[in-house]
């Protein structure tokens, strides 16, 4: 039987807190893909760093009780480095860009409402205008599940020769967090 989560613990996390949560990040990843994991899942750790080492990262676990149930980060784009703009035939006027790098909830607390609660947490106070993030096309129930949240695919990515060639999505900035 799935957990109910009603109330989360959402704790707030930056780059300097990453050696203390990244174990956390690691153990919520391996559950999460305990039954599908890639090569290029595998790498998960050196996306963790990679991100982790932005000095502007932000990151939101959420726990029920003791227990982690998930986490959303990412970081601010370089300005003028706003990747996604190949996709549009013109970039809105205020682009400054959160680029939301993960979302994942552990399988024992999917279609809780937890994502969202962790997504809206991480994004309710950006000062960008912008949010960006990507999705294996593979999954389409998830990309519907962000449409619901307000994005919209803006076309196709392959970051690395060995990932999957993600469908771009951008939202535009503020969000208010979930009550």
């Amino acid at each position: 039987m799935e957990p109910l989560v009603t109330t989360t613990d959402l704790r707030r996390y930056g780059h300097d807190d990453l050696a203390t949560i990244r174990q956390t990040l690691l153990d919520i990843h391996a559950d999460a893909y305990a039954a599908d994991l890639s090569d290029f899942d595998e790498r998960f750790p050196w996306f963790v760093d990679h991100w982790g080492s932005h000095p502007n990262y932000a990151c939101v676990v959420g726990y029920d009780g003791d227990e982690p149930v998930g986490f959303a980060y990412g970081a601010p784009a370089a300005p003028g480095r706003e990747w996604w703009r190949e996709h549009l035939a013109a970039a809105p006027e205020r682009d400054a860009t959160f680029s939301l790098s993960e979302l994942m909830v552990r399988p024992a607390w999917r279609k809780t409402g937890i994502a969202e609660q962790l997504h809206n947490a991480l994004l309710a106070d950006r000062p960008e205008n912008l949010v960006v993030l990507l999705v294996d096309p593979d999954h389409p129930k998830v990309q519907q599940l962000y449409e619901t949240w307000g994005y919209r695919r803006v076309g196709n990515r392959q970051p690395f020769p060995d990932s999957p060639n993600f469908a771009v999505m951008l939202r535009p900035l503020p969000i208010e967090a979930a009550a």
